[in-house]
């Protein structure tokens, strides 16, 4: 079964939110972290919408991010609203590759097939494509092979393929299928 963002969403929930008072919430206009704080006693993990795709990122997103980054708003990262710069894009590439192989695998496991997001990209998107797509190849496939894949991600991907029925991708050519 593929499953949707709500779906996600409570396996994410059934995870983390007793464990590590984290919830994984659609809605949003944009996505975005929030630590607990005097608003919440939870850490909020904002989701696009009710969009799958966006669920499986910022949920990546959280599953590497350390203890300090995870006290600190959207992990103390900078976000560059509107289309980057050259630089700013390939500043973007680097933080993102991780990030978005763990979602491609947490993808997998979800059933659901996978695309790279550049974001905010005007013309240079097919250049910056063919640039990305194989980092991203590369941070899954060297976490695959060493074994490297971070525990909470490893947690959720478990998680997910319980509610999916779908296979624990464990080489690249498991998530290779998926990629649309």
């Amino acid at each position: 079964m593929v499953l949707d963002a709500a779906a996600i969403a409570r396996v994410f929930d059934r995870e983390f939110r007793v464990t590590h008072h984290t919830a994984l919430i659609g809605g949003a206009s944009e996505p975005w972290y929030r630590p607990a704080g005097p608003h919440s006693t939870l850490h909020e993990v904002h989701f696009t919408r009710d969009y799958a795709a966006s669920a499986l990122h910022e949920a990546a997103h959280w599953c590497i991010a350390g203890a300090r980054r995870r006290l600190l708003e959207d992990y103390g990262y900078w976000y560059c609203p509107g289309e980057r710069t050259p630089r700013e894009q390939l500043a973007f590439e680097r933080v993102e590759a991780r990030p978005q192989a763990i979602e491609w695998w947490l993808s997998a496991a979800s059933g659901r097939g996978f695309r790279v997001s550049l974001d905010n990209l005007g013309a240079e998107l097919a250049a910056a494509e063919a640039r990305f797509v194989p980092q991203v190849r590369g941070a899954l496939n060297t976490m695959l092979e060493q074994g490297s894949m971070p525990p909470r991600a490893m947690q959720l991907g478990r998680a997910l393929v319980h509610e999916s029925g779908a296979g624990l991708p464990q080489s690249l050519a498991d998530c290779e299928v998926m990629l649309s």
